[in-house]
C-alpha cells in the first residue's frame, strides 16, 4: 500500500495523497513499536 501510495503522489504531487502517505507512515511505527502478540513463542522479558 505504501509503495502505491508514494508512486501516486510522485506522480501527481497531490497533498491529500501526501498525508494519507504519513497517515501509513505513522501507523507503521505504531506496529512496529507494539509487542508482537502474533507469534506467542517470542518472549519480550525473562521469565523469573
Amino acid at each position: 500500500m505504501y509503495e502505491l501510495t508514494w508512486k501516486l503522489f510522485k506522480k501527481t504531487g497531490n497533498i491529500d495523497i501526501y498525508l494519507l502517505l504519513k497517515e501509513l507512515e505513522k501507523e507503521e511505527r505504531m506496529m512496529n513499536t507494539l509487542p508482537n502478540s502474533d507469534n506467542p513463542d517470542v518472549i519480550d522479558h525473562p521469565v523469573s
